[in-house]
């Protein structure tokens, strides 16, 4: 079976925006999901947060960005092209989905989104809306030209707050800069929501901490094929191993050891750094069966 893409545009540089039809993942996607493609049978498998869902049109959107060779691959599909896999709804989906609805309503949120990590923090300011509850979101690029889904966030958060590291749209600065000027303004929120780059969520978390805020981060970023078998997103989150894919992506921010990860993916580019890691882990390396040789 493949599955045909509907709809194919770039969004901005390197970062492209796919509609799919997947009738049967559509039908079971929540919030905070992921899928794994593979562009042919020869490709790498990729693991995507899912940007949106119908599951009357039975359509899944995705957007990514061009990383390395399967990315640059599967942005060279057009419309009318196909997937030859497409696999999911993967992973656990947001903890918010699961709640009361009427205690839910009484909570304010805000939403933190980095760069592509737009894409996965949609779905769930969408479901929240689509429910009656407005949430604050700050997307945050490093410029104006990598700014995306403006409108689409617009048209469904309570609050949408704009801010560039260069100044060239919007606030000016980091996304951090913007959650203490929104608390400085005398705006309270009862849970924080950071989806994007490891260090962006790193340091919202440092100031979440401060602000007494509690905080949910979703580790994609650090997946690599999306079973728990290659170890790759191997992570220390309230000092017990946990694994991305399996156990997440989404985690309390506040226990995530963020240094920990980051230098880990560096290790983990590397054959030579993979059996470093091997080595160091032993049975926790991997997620699955712990010692399935996923990452050879």
């Amino acid at each position: 079976m493949m599955y045909k893409i509907l709809e194919a545009k770039e969004l901005t540089a390197n970062i492209f925006y796919m509609v799919v039809e997947a009738k049967r993942v559509a039908k079971a996607c929540k919030p905070g999901q992921f899928v794994i493609v593979r562009t042919d049978e020869k490709s790498e498998r990729i693991p995507l947060t899912i940007c949106d869902y119908d599951a009357e049109k039975g359509t899944v959107t995705i957007v990514f960005q061009i990383v390395g060779a399967g990315t640059q691959l599967m942005s060279s599909l057009k419309t009318g092209d196909a997937f030859h896999d497409f696999v999911g709804p993967l992973g656990c989906p947001s903890e918010f989905v699961s709640e009361d609805l009427n205690s839910l309503k009484q909570k304010k949120m805000l939403f933190v989104a980095g760069g592509v990590g737009t894409a996965p923090v949609y779905p769930q300011v969408k479901w929240l809306h689509e429910r009656g509850i407005e949430a604050d979101v700050i997307v945050g690029a490093k410029t104006k030209d990598l700014l995306i889904l403006e409108e689409e966030m617009k048209a469904v958060a309570g609050n949408l707050y704009v801010t560039t590291d260069d100044g060239s749209y919007g606030r000016s600065g980091m996304v951090t800069q913007t959650i203490t000027d929104l608390v400085n303004e005398g705006k309270h929120y009862d849970v924080c929501v950071a989806i994007g780059p490891m260090i962006m969520m790193k340091f919202v978390c440092k100031l979440t901490k401060e602000l007494g805020i509690p905080t949910i981060v979703s580790l994609n970023p650090i997946m690599v094929d999306g079973t728990g078998m290659c170890g790759a997103c191997r992570v220390t989150v309230g000092g017990k191993v946990k694994f991305a894919c399996v156990d997440g992506p989404e985690f309390n921010g506040h226990e995530v050891n963020f240094d920990e990860a980051m230098q880990r993916q560096q290790l983990y580019k590397t054959a030579e750094g993979r059996a470093f890691l091997k080595a160091k882990e032993g049975d926790t390396h991997h997620g699955g069966c712990g010692n399935c040789g996923g990452d050879k």
